[in-house]
């Protein structure tokens, strides 16, 4: 029989006006949807499982770069450290090797060289920039200001390491604490300092805002990176020169070139270290390896004051008594000067800019607070038991 063209399309149709295969058809187009969806989801996951395998596979060797002589005990070995507990907490993935000053760039170029990305990593001290920053002095040492541990909770807990990182930023650079020498001693010197006299004209190499109180107070303040100083010394184009502790400076030779050996260290009472870490760089790494070397330089940071804390004793034993070095304390009346020479360049230092005010304020507030509560806590300890 012969179909009519209407018959025919009535047929063809029919399908289409059965409400039990539009059901059908509705399941099918769900299902090759979600099977389309499972495929590009598993493609996606498997493409992020790849780049998390060769992330998490890949070495990067990086350079670190320090202001201080190759292997100098606590400064310059607690770098290399830094670098083997970095290595071994990320199961080598994360390689470091460290360039004393002037292997690689100068000690008092650290900041530029991590900045520009010459390295990625510097162990250096905030102070040596304040031509760059004038704030950057607080974050390692005031003169008469705070201890290593009044220091280092003023840092963690009391709004220092915000602004640090805020005035590092613009230099693409990301700063942490790196170790601490705890009080220092005042320094080597080739004449007795009796008075205020004695400092007229005297040439020393202090560097930062003691350098400053020291100028003021009649003497003649020199910059000058550590490799150089032990010949300045012995040559006599240094009269004086501070530089860290006894365990320090028994191993730099200072004793051998100076014939007085001076405390207390009033210019640097508790000097933080810095590890800086170019921000571009760092950002650029897997999220585990930036918390491995954040870790890295928070234990070096403990590490170098446990270590001096510990060696210092012996080596002032040393020099008293193997090198019959003469250990001699500050007048009373040269003291009192420079605390009060101190307190007048800090304020104006603070009335630098806005931000190096904002700076200066926390960091007065806070050590305010915790030399109140240390009058009855570590100095009334230590006065009781010092009795006699």
């Amino acid at each position: 029989m012969k179909l009519s063209l209407r018959h025919k399309v009535r047929m063809h149709t029919a399908p289409l006006r059965d409400p039990h295969w539009h059901k059908l058809w509705h399941k099918a187009c769900v299902g090759l949807l979600l099977l389309l969806l499972a495929s590009c989801g598993a493609q996606q996951e498997g493409e992020t499982r790849a780049e998390q395998t060769i992330a998490q596979d890949q070495v990067y060797e990086w350079k670190m770069i320090t202001s201080w002589p190759k292997n100098l005990p606590a400064l310059g070995t607690s770098p290399e450290y830094f670098a083997d507990i970095v290595e071994t907490m990320s199961n080598g993935r994360m390689r470091i090797r460290v360039y004393g000053a002037n292997e690689l760039v100068g000690g008092l170029e650290v900041f530029d060289a991590v900045s520009q990305g010459v390295a990625e990593i510097g162990h250096t001290g905030a102070y040596y920039w304040q031509g760059k920053i004038p704030g950057t002095p607080f974050f390692s040492s005031i003169p008469f200001g705070m201890t290593s541990y009044e220091q280092d909770a003023w840092l963690r807990f009391g709004g220092g390491n915000e602004l640090w990182q805020e005035i590092y930023a613009p230099f693409n650079l990301i700063p942490v604490r790196g170790g601490n020498s705890g009080v220092q001693m005042f320094g080597w010197f080739n004449k007795e300092i009796n008075s205020l006299a004695d400092l007229q004209g005297l040439k020393m190499r202090i560097p930062s805002l003691g350098g400053e109180v020291f100028r003021r107070a009649g003497g003649t303040p020199v910059t000058m990176q550590v490799s150089d100083v032990f010949t300045a010394l012995q040559t006599g184009a240094l009269d004086a020169t501070e530089f860290v502790s006894p365990y320090n400076d028994l191993a730099a030779g200072y004793h051998t070139v100076a014939n007085y050996y001076y405390y207390p260290g009033w210019h640097e009472p508790g000097s933080t270290l810095e590890t800086i870490f170019n921000k571009e760089r760092f950002e650029a790494l897997p999220p585990d390896l930036q918390q491995i070397l954040l870790s890295g330089a928070e234990v070096m940071n403990q590490l170098l004051l446990d270590e001096l804390t510990a060696k210092n004793n012996e080596a002032l034993r040393v020099l008293l008594e193997e090198h019959d070095v003469e250990l001699r304390r500050l007048p009373d009346d040269v003291l009192l000067e420079l605390r009060r020479l101190s307190d007048q360049v800090v304020v104006e230092m603070a009335a630098t800019d806005e931000t190096t005010q904002r700076i200066y304020d926390s960091w007065k507030r806070f050590k305010d607070g915790v030399m109140n509560y240390n009058r009855i806590a570590e100095e009334a300890f230590i006065e009781a038991r010092n009795l006699q």
